[in-house]
């Protein structure tokens, strides 16, 4: 792993017309970006005391020493974060045997103290021997200790930031295409771009490198000219390969059956997934429950107790709106919500004889789409807020 970190293998993408190949798979660009949604908050916090540990080793940067001692600890910590992401997409495209094969190669004892003494070297040392490559462990240390010293903070605050920008895309991107993306982009995100840590819109862009290669791409036999691109972290490249899905017209978007993200390819607003339905004992996938779910929904009886609340509670946004009481962003949050609620109620007996009929009431539903609202508002302000300091 650590070997392959240092020379671009594992942190570099290369681009092709509206696919992405990455550690030899090749998918639709904006595959891995949106699989890292989908990444739990459990994962996560399981990766914040192996991380803690490898950021105890980035002290000792600054004081040109490595504490020996730490290195048991280290090794730990290494296994410890493949333990929890060698079956969790997108690192699951990574090979497993490889990173266990070169961590026992980067923590070692004998990477620890080249890396000290390469430490001890003044910068124009240390260049000259990156240059001719004579402290080849070192850097390697160097490059791999930040990389997953800093993952777990990383990747929360990736999720925190993109899946509201996934969930403003949802419900704002009118027309599901680059412009329409583009424009949704746009609203989200600071107008006014500079490579700053508070646009995280730009933040892919920073430290990454870009070069155009002839390459052939799995399963072909001839060469392509593809962008290959470099990156310092595995966020910056889950963020570059989310923001080039937007570009040939991908975008996430939450399925309405299992609540995961998936990848939409095309204009069509696609509600569901082709994973497996939870919970589904007859084994069907999210798009086959979603589609025996929308024909329940056709055929539903106009005056059935579920299908009555939720025209209700629809006339009355509607009538709340004309009235001038809602503005179009929340009411339009408004009846998507009603919407979900709706399809989950008709495959849902249990939440529709349950909450079902309290959250559809006006009051509840306006809460959530308001609380929906401020986080994506919040987002906006905080970008502008900060590059109005930054100006001034």
């Amino acid at each position: 792993m650590a070997q392959e970190l240092i020379s671009h293998k594992v942190l570099s993408l290369d681009f092709w017309q509206d696919t992405v190949t990455y550690a030899g798979s090749v998918m639709p660009t904006g595959t891995i970006g949106c699989a890292v949604l989908n990444i739990s908050d459990e994962t996560i916090t399981r990766l914040d005391a192996p991380c803690m540990i490898l950021n105890q080793l980035l002290t000792g940067f600054s004081a040109k020493n490595v504490d020996m001692q730490l290195l048991p600890k280290a090794q730990e910590a290494g296994q410890a974060i493949i333990h929890a992401l060698h079956d969790v997409p997108p690192f699951s495209h990574l090979n497993r045997n490889q990173f266990e094969d070169y961590l026992m190669q980067a923590f070692s004892e004998k990477a620890f103290t080249e890396l000290n003494e390469y430490l001890q070297l003044s910068m124009e040392q240390q260049a000259l021997s990156g240059v001719m490559g004579t402290q080849p462990l070192a850097a390697l240390l160097i490059r791999v200790i930040p990389v997953l010293g800093h993952l777990s903070y990383s990747l929360r605050h990736y999720k925190m930031t993109l899946t509201a920008f996934a969930e403003f895309l949802q419900e704002n991107a009118e027309i599901r295409t680059p412009v329409g993306y583009a424009a949704a982009f746009g609203q989200f995100f600071n107008e006014n771009a500079t490579l700053e840590e508070i646009n995280p819109s730009w933040m892919a862009l920073t430290n990454a490198t870009v070069q155009y290669v002839p390459a052939i791409r799995p399963g072909n036999s001839e060469a392509q000219l593809v962008k290959r691109m470099h990156f310092v972290s595995f966020v910056g490249m889950f963020r570059a390969d989310l923001f080039e899905g937007l570009c040939v017209g991908h975008a996430p978007r939450k399925c309405a059956v299992c609540g995961k993200w998936f990848l939409t390819t095309d204009a069509r607003h696609t509600k569901y997934c082709s994973g497996y339905a939870p919970n589904d004992k007859r084994g069907r996938t999210c798009r086959q429950v979603g589609n025996l779910r929308g024909r329940e929904q056709r055929e539903l009886a106009a005056d059935h107790p579920i299908r009555k609340i939720y025209t209700k509670r629809f006339n009355t946004i509607t009538q709340y709106l004309g009235r001038g009481t809602l503005d179009e962003q929340t009411a339009a949050v408004m009846k998507r919500l009603a919407k979900d609620k709706l399809e989950r109620a008709i495959f849902d007996h249990k939440y529709a004889k349950g909450s079902f009929e309290a959250e559809m009431s006006q009051d509840a539903l306006f809460n959530e789409a308001t609380n929906k609202t401020c986080v994506w508002r919040n987002n906006h302000d905080l970008q502008r807020k900060g590059a109005k300091n930054k100006s001034t």
